[in-house]
């Protein structure tokens, strides 16, 4: 019986070591670069590694028989591949993925061209798939949770009673900002006001964001950078999604999107509506966030002339009407001592036409868009109203004269027209932008390691004469795991009086631009960045990518208040404004498990009226940190940190830094996403340290919103996708 036993251990033993099979994959792609992170997984299980450093994934420890391996990365096609054990034991396997649709997703319409984000020598950021979904969520009725977000930008809210916020990004003020849909700027001058509030996320395929001038595609005013909205387009399967959320802070909001093809036509439809009733969090009577209905309906037209040709329409309409002051007032109650609100009605049209014609190797198209914006704003004793009539008409010619070199040809004409309609003792400050401008762009491989990008724009304004734009960005891949950017341009922008100092006083007293006092604002900059990625042991990878930028602004545009003659007027600094510094960005990836960090130096320096100071409501260190853990189509749960550092008001008082955190959790079905979320759950406000609003009641002081004003928000919601496919 013993040796049975025995006999039995040393055939069991033997099978066992017969079974412990091992198997290599080497992952590149089509280049032949290898790919650092790939995953190699078990079909059907759990079970799996990913590439290391030069490529290679090694698994062990395989039963005997059929083993069926899926291999896949971001932005390739998944492959599969049978293999048979103990035939195939030992050997190390070549695969090679292709390019796949996901990552054709990614590629960047703001540059005008077909290239990939990893092969553009411009130096862009992406918020795409998953992560614009969870925003998304996070907040369903504007793009401000999108762009707050982001490494090196700021969302500065510039009034408390109105809730209007502007972008800033790397330390310069909105107006530097372009903001784009779809290529056509539809938000500068007087419809930038409100902008940001009156832009919901759920028709968005993706946003792009470019640091530091982009002058040669779209000229004027992307000073500090440009942000490129890129709506979903239909497909021939519908899509249609309806979004329900409602937050502690007493706002609901429902949108709606709808997008097909039919043959040679499509339609997408989608419309947003929001109510907002007036939130006191901090219960010191007047609002923090403002009573507020806004409605979007976006409808856009397509027809597919034939596979290479394609036109088409649309119009986005969002009416807006918001009031905040004084709760009592807002209330209906008014008395002695209630008297003060603000109230904002605007009205927004735009029209968006686009033809487009593409061959083998050459590109034609053109583009129109028509847009109206009507704003009334009420305080007490003081009405400010004016509409602006603005268009943007270009032509481009795009020629692939080889697979390695991409030409880019165009003109283009830009007319805003603004007109007071309610002036004050003061002339109407109308006025009209004429300007006419003319471009040509290279885009040229020469090697897989090397690419270059250059452009010359002119632009001539009947007002300001003639501006000559050149830019540069180079891009160098010395391998696959490391790249670099290096980058430059010139820019400008014709003055307007709609800044943010303007907008905190209500546009109240200010008189007409002199050009005797006042000329174009102009720029130069530049930006470095590198970016590195590898492979941490066989289940975590590590990005990092770090950038320095530079930007000097002459003739800025400064707001002088004269309190002894009741007014203000505008007029160009005597000196530069300064914005230096650096951003750092790390990813590292373990499993199902995401971690981000982020940190943010940004030193903005006014460099006129003798001073040397740092820029006010502008922090100089900002740092993030996100957790992200997900169950594809299951579950997503996030938490997040951040740090604002100290910075200073417009009287130059220095304020204190501080901390927020936020929390995201979704439950994803087939058809049904359910979702809460936590932000500012440590409920910092701005009131905590020094009042939001100074006596006395009936004529309040505003001091500069440098926190968070409205505390802690709690929001939930469901999405449903009531047909297409299931992402």
């Amino acid at each position: 019986m013993k040796q049975t036993f025995t006999i039995l251990l040393l055939l069991f033993s033997t099978g066992l070591l017969f079974a412990q099979n091992k198997i290599t994959f080497e992952v590149k792609e089509e280049s032949g670069e290898s790919l650092i992170g790939a995953s190699v997984i078990i079909e059907g299980t759990t079970t799996g590694t990913i590439t290391n450093n030069e490529g290679f994934a090694r698994l062990e420890n395989l039963p005997n028989g059929e083993i069926e391996f899926v291999i896949s990365f971001v932005g390739f096609e998944e492959k599969e591949i049978t293999l048979s054990f103990p035939e195939d034991n030992n050997k190390t396997i070549e695969v090679e993925l292709e390019e796949g649709e996901e990552l054709e997703e990614v590629v960047i319409a703001a540059t005008r061209s077909s290239r990939t984000i990893q092969d553009i020598p411009t130096r862009i950021e992406a918020i795409t798939g998953e992560e614009l979904g969870e925003k998304a969520a996070m907040n369903s009725t504007n793009i401000g949770m999108l762009l707050r977000e982001t490494t090196g930008v700021h969302m500065q809210q510039t009034s408390l009673s109105s809730g209007n916020m502007s972008i800033r990004i790397q330390g310069l003020d909105g107006r530097y900002t372009q903001i784009l849909k779809d290529g056509m700027p539809l938000y500068g001058g007087f419809a930038g006001g409100l902008s940001i509030m009156q832009i919901p996320p759920l028709d968005l395929k993706q946003v792009e964001l470019i640091k530091g001038s982009n002058s040669t595609l779209y000229g004027g005013g992307a000073i500090a950078g440009l942000v490129n909205l890129v709506t979903i387009r239909p497909e021939e399967e519908a899509k249609l999604d309806v979004m329900l959320n409602q937050t502690s802070a007493l706002g609901t909001t429902g949108n709606l999107f709808y997008a097909q093809k039919y043959g040679k036509v499509g339609l997408s439809v989608y419309g947003s509506a929001n109510n907002q009733i007036a939130f006191d969090p901090d219960e010191d009577g007047f609002s923090n966030m403002p009573k507020a209905q806004t409605f979007s309906l976006n409808p856009k037209f397509y027809y597919y002339f034939n596979p290479n040709t394609e036109l088409s329409l649309g119009l986005n309409t969002t009416i807006d009407n918001r009031t905040g002051g004084d709760m009592e007032v807002i209330k209906g109650n008014t008395s002695t001592e209630h008297i003060f609100s603000e109230e904002n009605k605007s009205e927004r049209y735009a029209t968006q036409l686009s033809f487009r014609n593409t061959t083998d190797d050459r590109t034609f198209s053109f583009k129109n868009s028509v847009s109206y914006f009507d704003r009334k704003l009420s305080i007490p004793d003081y009405r400010f109203s004016g509409n602006q009539l603005s268009s943007f008409t270009e032509a481009i010619y795009n020629l692939h004269k080889n697979d390695n070199a991409e030409w880019q040809l165009g003109l283009n004409h830009y007319l805003e027209q603004f007109t007071e309609t309610d002036a004050d003792s003061y002339s109407a400050r109308d006025y009209t932008h004429n300007t006419f401008g003319g471009f040509i762009q290279n885009t040229t491989d020469f090697s897989k390691k090397l690419g270059l990008e250059t452009g010359l724009r002119t632009d001539y304004n009947a007002d300001y004469g003639t501006f000559v734009l050149p830019r540069f960005s180079l891009l160098f891949k010395p391998n696959n795991k490391l790249s670099s950017r290096l980058g430059g341009a010139m820019g400008y922008k014709l003055p307007t009086i709609f800044t943010e100092d303007a907008e905190r006083i209500y546009y109240r007293d200010i008189q007409p631009l002199s050009k005797d006092l006042v000329d174009a604002e102009t720029s130069i900059g530049g930006n470095f960045d590198i970016n590195y990625k590898t492979a941490l042991g066989d289940e975590m990878t590590f990005s990092i990518n770090q950038l320095f930028f530079l930007t000097q602004l002459k003739n800025a545009l400064v707001l002088r208040e004269d309190e002894t003659m009741g007014m203000a007027y505008f007029e160009s600094a005597d000196g530069n404004i300064l914005s230096s510094g650096f951003e750092t960005n790390i990813k590292l990836t373990y499993d199902d498990f995401k971690l981000y960090l982020n940190y943010a130096f940004v030193n903005t320096e006014l460099q006129y009226d003798n001073i040397n100071n740092q820029k006010p409501l502008t922090p100089k260190h900002n740092a993030g940190a996100v957790l992200f853990y997900e169950i594809e189509e299951k579950w997503s749960a996030g938490y997040e940190v951040y740090y604002t550092g100290k910075q200073f008001d417009n009287l130059n008082n220095q304020k204190t830094d501080y901390w927020t955190m936020g929390i995201m959790i979704m439950r994803h079905w087939e058809r049904l996403s359910l979702f809460v979320n936590f932000e500012n759950f440590t409920n910092v406000m701005q009131s905590d340290f020094e009042p939001l609003v100074l006596p006395p009641t009936n004529n309040p002081t505003f001091p500069d919103i440098w926190a968070p004003a409205d505390g802690f928000v709690f929001n939930g919601g469901i999405k449903l996708r009531l047909s297409g496919d299931n992402d």
